[in-house]
């Protein structure tokens, strides 16, 4: 088909949407936010509204365009039209249910798509394998009518491929969404509620018969016995189609066998449509979830995501989606049709507490590149690719909104301490010179990019007074200081402090240098710094010389020559040089590098070199940071990823390359690297591997699990051969951060 050029760019939605209590309704309303999140002003949202007949009352949203009679014939190909006189419309996006078109299996729907002259995404929400001969002919046929076919699970893309023929290229996976919201443990969330204490089971979702939640009542007595405090939440209205057909039948069934059994202190029903805070609400106050549906080709359950979404285990039964999803670090899978499997995980699972939270952590980290957030930006891939009115989409655009929430939730009124479990800040570890000086840098650069200052202009001042703090008489910082504010001996006298010296005095260098900070912030930087120069210290450590060298390089660049009567450009000669005798030392013909091993923050070396280069262009700096950087592009790049070196072992020549503990400050001196590769080059590949680069902390890494919380703007730990640390500490929030200040630029 060729499509109409467009003069404006809208999406127009046709799915059934609230007030309809379905929930494709639901789901269509979830990704309209989500898109209309990421794509507002530039990209309008347009909903045509699917009603059951003549007499359905459509809602009162702004974005409803049209209406569409789904048993009219005639009200698609209308529909159509209308679309086709649109200019401003650029892609129509349907979410696909057997039961809300008309006609056999819904075939009504090709009267629109023959009709229609944009480009067509579908979701189908279901594919059936073994599909008769009249399923099989309309979903074929649709699918040769769209331009893209989205489904939500590996099984439905390959049901699609092996049954009905239709070509792998065509289709894509995007998950269910699912809402952001914090890792918390259950507890706080049961006060909240009102049942404090209870250990609490919970299925939640529109009642009708085929659920299966009978076998889960039958499941009860046993596991009662053991945990009398044991209490089931049945959370959902009966299906509005289950409700006109035959009322509160299945309901009452249920309720009928709740008190044969004596459970009606231990079985709650919540006969209501649940309001997405409140549903929340009782999610995260659940101790474990069932999905009990009979339906083993039921291809995907919105309450199964947004149950591993909110961070808690899963029993359920092996229908498609959960055979993907449900595996034995998030859960158990049961038989359909009894209830002996029910009982025997909940009472496993409930013996066991330790284990059920691991499983439920593992659920939630799992699921992170299932956030409404980052199913947005999968569609707008899809339609960027297939209308030239998308070009609207740059990549700052696909890039989550800066935000420094959890920076200030870390910062108290002596620093930024170093760690937290989970999001909340825990003071027992104390500060680090390291994270407040990272901390200062993302605070002073900040500035020019946030609207309110006030916050930051605040902070500031804290993270400068704890570095002067730490400064000790000989110009040199000390590291650590423990929760108490006092300094602590142990780990000072410990660890080799040299890369913390040289991190401090290239924030010190940004401050000092800063346009946006006060004249009084300025001088005191500037005196910080004059003390460790003045000392001269030779460091040992090629990274900290490496910071050293991006700090003169950021002095001169502002003009600032000399300081405490040192030359900064002989100083900067001398370090520079340091580095290129050890690469002139170290490096062979398969391994250009300045040591015999690779280990943290790798690219700062390179990085370094780019820097003095600007200074002092001698032609050996550049050249060997371009080999540097180039062969640790080799060794840091796997199948279009980046996987940075694990620090479980490193990566030593001639040895074994370490895939984990994979650390967000490594993934961040690669995207400065490449960034400053990129600008003095003018090499076009270090600006898209920058790109690739930063997008380990959005999902695309060696777990595909998306490391940065956009629901609380910190980061997580680390990612290890277990799964994700969820701990949020300093270091990863402001490691992230840095990186992502540099892709504004």
């Amino acid at each position: 088909m060729i499509f109409k050029k467009r003069h404006k760019t809208a999406v127009v939605y046709l799915s059934t949407y609230p007030p309809r209590e379905c929930g494709i309704a639901t789901f269509t309303e979830d990704l309209v936010n989500a898109m209309d999140d990421f794509l507002s002003p530039k990209v309008d949202s347009k909903i045509i509204t699917m009603l059951s007949d003549a007499s359905e009352k459509a809602g009162s949203s702004e974005k409803i365009f049209l209406t569409l009679d789904q048993e009219n014939k005639e009200s698609y190909r209308q529909v159509a039209v209308a679309i086709n006189n649109n200019n401003d419309i650029a892609i129509v996006s349907i979410q696909h249910e057997f039961g809300i078109f008309g006609g056999q299996y819904g075939d009504y729907l090709l009267t629109f798509l023959e009709a229609v002259e944009v480009p067509v995404v579908i979701t189908f929400h279901t594919v059936l394998p073994s599909p008769d001969d009249a399923m099989k002919r309309t979903v074929m046929s649709i699918a040769d009518e769209v331009s893209s076919i989205v489904v939500m699970t590996d099984s439905s893309k390959k049901i699609l491929i092996d049954e009905y023929h239709i070509p792998e290229d065509k289709i894509s996976i995007i998950p269910h969404g699912i809402h952001s919201v914090a890792y918390s443990l259950p507890d706080g969330s049961k006060k909240k509620v009102g049942f404090e204490g209870k250990k609490i089971i919970s299925t939640f979702g529109l009642l009708s018969r085929g659920k299966g939640i009978e076998f889960v009542i039958d499941a009860l007595p046993e596991a009662v016995k053991r945990f009398p405090d044991l209490i089931y939440f049945i959370l959902g209205a009966t299906h509005p189609v289950v409700a006109r057909r035959e009322g509160e039948v299945y309901r009452k069934i249920l309720q009928e066998k709740v008190a044969s059994l004596g459970l009606e202190n231990n079985v709650i029903f919540f006969n209501k449509y649940f309001p997405l805070p409140e549903l929340l609400d009782y999610l995260k106050a659940t101790d474990i979830y069932i999905s009990s549906s009979q339906n083993p080709n039921q291809a995907v359950s919105g309450t199964l995501s947004y149950a591993l979404g909110t961070g808690r285990p899963v029993i359920s039964t092996g229908f498609k989606q959960a055979n993907e999803y449900i595996t034995p670090d998030v859960g158990h899978l049961v038989k359909f049709g009894t209830s002996d499997g029910f009982t025997a995980a909940i009472i496993d699972l409930l013996s066991h507490p330790e284990h059920m939270i691991e499983l439920g952590k593992n659920a939630y980290f799992k699921t992170r590149h299932s956030t409404w957030q980052n199913v947005a930006i999968e569609y707008s891939k899809i339609f960027s690719s297939l209308s030239p009115a998308f070009s609207v989409l740059s990549e700052e655009k696909m890039l989550p909104p800066f935000i420094l929430d959890h920076l200030y939730r870390l910062t108290d009124d002596f620093g930024i301490l170093q760690f937290a479990t989970l999001s909340q800040p825990d003071v027992a570890f104390g500060y680090t010179i390291d994270d407040n000086a990272r901390a200062l840098m993302v605070a002073v650069e900040s500035l020019p990019r946030i609207t309110e200052k006030d916050g930051l202009l605040g902070i500031i001042p804290i993270y400068l007074g704890f570095i002067e703090k730490c400064q000790i008489e000989n110009g040199t910082f000390i590291n650590y200081i423990g929760g108490n504010r006092e300094i602590d001996t142990t780990l000072h006298d410990k660890d080799n402090l040299e890369d913390a010296n040289g991190r401090t005095m290239y924030a010190l260098a940004v401050t000092a240098t800063s346009t946006d900070v006060s004249k009084e912030v300025r001088s005191r930087a500037i005196r910080l710094l004059e003390r460790i120069v003045a000392a001269e210290t030779r460091y040992k450590s090629p990274r900290a010389n490496a910071f050293k060298i991006k700090c003169f390089s950021l002095l001169l660049k502002k003009e600032m020559t000399h300081m405490a009567g040192v030359d900064l450009t002989n100083e900067l000669k001398v370090l520079s040089d340091i580095l290129i005798s050890l690469y002139d030392r170290t490096h062979s013909k398969d391994w250009l590098w300045f040591e015999d091993y690779l280990t943290y923050s790798n690219a700062v070396l390179p990085e370094a070199l780019f820097a003095a280069y600007e200074i002092v262009p001698s032609r050996k700096y550049v050249e060997v940071a371009e080999a540097t950087l180039n062969f640790l592009i080799g060794k840091s790049f796997i199948n279009g990823i980046y996987v940075p070196i694990g620090q479980k072992g490193w990566y030593r020549k001639g040895g074994p390359r370490n895939l984990f503990d994979q650390q967000p400050e490594d993934v961040t001196a690669m995207v400065l690297a490449l960034d400053i590769a990129g600008r003095i080059t003018e090499d076009q590949k270090y600006r898209e591997l920058r790109k690739k680069a930063f997008e380990w902390f959005l999902g695309e890494n060696i777990l595909k699990q998306v490391v940065y919380d956009r629901t609380t703007g910190g980061c997580f730990d680390g990612v290890r051969d277990s799964g994700m640390n969820l701990n949020q500490g300093a270091e990863s929030t402001l490691s992230y951060l840095i990186a992502r200040l540099r892709l504004d630029i």
